[in-house]
């Protein structure tokens, strides 16, 4: 299995040179194949959890010189965060792929070739363990989703395109430059050159310096994740995307700033991760974002719209969870990323569903789908209540680890996240209602309810849905370890003086976990 991982890299790129070879004329044979290839591609993710060993660090490992002249490796490995992620990235990809069957019929062949660039990249920015491969998969992510808004977007598809790249180019270049210093420090102190992620973290930098290169690092996840201010492009971005595009960006993407915060902020920089200061300038971004996002949603009036902004609101539950540094924090975001990527990808599918049969997004030219289309209303109030975070349902386990980690670093903490929580339930219950009950238009009198091949893209996401709501357990187990370890490396000796006491008794200040 030393080699596994680079099967289920390259799986997609082995039928993307299939593809090439397809005639373009023959759109259908495109579209199989697409879709054959992006199911593979999935199903070559399901070994790594069956020969996962949730007591082990780093399995599947593949090691080998690339660059040795200046110390680049090929290294891929996977503990049980990235497992998670890889296994996502492989279900969502698929998909993606399956929903665009009707929602695309020009330059299709170019299309389905982009996608599968994409998900190469994807696997790799959660496979990689050298620094360097790892931002040459970050930046190839964004050349196919680049062309993937811009030639099969929406009216406004080149400004938010450009908006997308140049956002995203800006954080590269900052998180780029803090790798650097990173790999000269180490070279200065070992005499070495290394991109490897363990050479690095036995780098000793001054707290100063930390302080510095964390913040470049910040930048560029925090533009990815979006944190606010950061998430403009965002909203520009899902609107005109195609629906394949909004999902794969909020399911996938996404979750690469705050995979990025995980492996590399915390673990690498330490000291500067819980200094006061950035403690309170990432909690208190979180905060903004989870209620800002929130009342945006309540204000719009375009359907995609409103649930990109709902992903600006739940990433800051996500980064509130990564920025208590404590073992119910840290798990519970990571839960959160699995469930916000179940979940919004799930809403989005719903956008895409109405937008192909109606082409208009407008909340106003709905309403009283309920009668029409039941298979549909059923599944968006699945998707809905799995948002909002309603037992049995994935959201609640992830919210209320969330909830539990804030409250041990601050009170404050715990009661702005749970206004949030209340907030999003306010607007998902409001959209529900405007769009599915209330009376049917005439112009939506003749919409046809869900066919088998859209009921076939929501099933895996809803059997998701439930099966976290309802046993979590195997999915927490996987993430013990690596949770553990990242706490143990920002606050050395926290298991240890507090393995006897109750997470519950009381909160714990910011300045203790210095």
């Amino acid at each position: 299995m030393d080699s596994y991982l680079s099967v289920v890299l390259f799986t997609p790129l082995a039928g993307l040179l299939v593809l090439l070879f397809l005639p373009s004329s023959n759109t259908r044979a495109i579209k199989l194949w697409a879709n054959v290839i992006s199911f593979i591609g999935f199903a070559v993710c399901l070994p790594l959890v069956f020969q996962f060993d949730r007591f082990k660090d780093y399995q599947f490992v593949q090691h080998c010189n690339w660059i040795p002249a200046i110390g680049a490796s090929y290294y891929l490995a996977i503990d049980g965060f990235s497992l998670l992620l890889v296994v996502l990235t492989g279900l969502i990809g698929f998909l993606a792929m399956l929903c665009s069957w009707n929602a695309i019929d020009t330059r299709v062949k170019e299309y389905y070739a982009w996608f599968l660039v994409l998900q190469v990249g994807m696997l790799g920015v959660f496979m990689a363990l050298d620094f360097l491969l790892f931002f040459i998969f970050w930046e190839l992510v964004l050349v196919p989703m680049y062309f993937i808004i811009a030639i099969w977007g929406g009216k406004r598809r080149v400004y938010a395109s450009m908006k997308f790249v140049i956002y995203t180019l800006i954080g590269s270049v900052l998180m780029f430059l803090g790798i650097l210093t990173l790999y000269y420090q180490n070279f200065l102190q070992t005499g070495t050159l290394s991109f490897a992620i363990d050479a690095l973290m036995k780098t000793n930098l001054s707290e100063t310096m930390q302080w510095w290169v964390f913040w470049a690092f910040f930048l560029g996840f925090a533009v990815k994740v979006p944190m606010f201010p950061f998430h403009t492009w965002l909203p520009d971005a899902h609107t005109e995307a195609p629906t394949a595009g909004s999902v794969v960006l909020a399911s996938i993407l996404l979750k690469m700033g705050t995979y990025g915060l995980l492996r590399f902020s915390l673990p690498l920089l330490p000291k500067a991760s819980i200094n006061d200061k950035v403690v309170l300038v990432v909690s208190l971004l979180s905060i903004i974002a989870i209620v800002y996002g929130a009342l945006v949603c309540l204000m719009q009036k375009d359907w995609k719209k409103l649930v990109a902004y709902s992903s600006v609101s739940h990433m800051g539950f996500v980064t509130l969870g990564i920025i208590s540094m404590n073992p119910m924090g840290v798990s519970g975001s990571i839960l959160q990323q699995i469930n916000h990527g179940i979940s919004t990808g799930m809403l989005f599918l719903i956008v895409g569903v109405v937008y192909e049969r109606r082409h208009t997004r407008e909340l106003s030219e709905y309403g009283g789908l309920m009668k029409v289309m039941p298979v549909f209303t059923m599944v968006f109030l699945i998707a809905a209540l799995s948002s909002m975070g309603m037992p049995p349902l994935n959201g609640f386990v992830g919210e209320i680890t969330i909830l539990q980690g804030a409250y041990q670093v601050s009170i404050n903490w715990a009661v702005w996240s749970a206004i949030g929580i209340a907030l999003g339930a306010a607007y998902l219950l409001w959209l529900f209602q405007r769009t599915m009950l209330g009376e049917l238009g005439k112009q939506n009198e003749l919409l046809k309810d869900l066919s088998v091949r859209e009921v076939v893209v929501f099933a895996p996401l809803i059997i998701a849905a439930f099966w976290i709501g309802l046993w979590p357990k195997p999915f927490i187990d996987i993430l013990e370890r690596p949770v553990a370890q990242i706490v143990e490396r920002v606050h050395p000796g926290y298991h240890a003086e507090r393995h006897l006491r109750n997470p519950l008794e009381a909160p714990t200040p910011v300045a203790e976990l210095r």
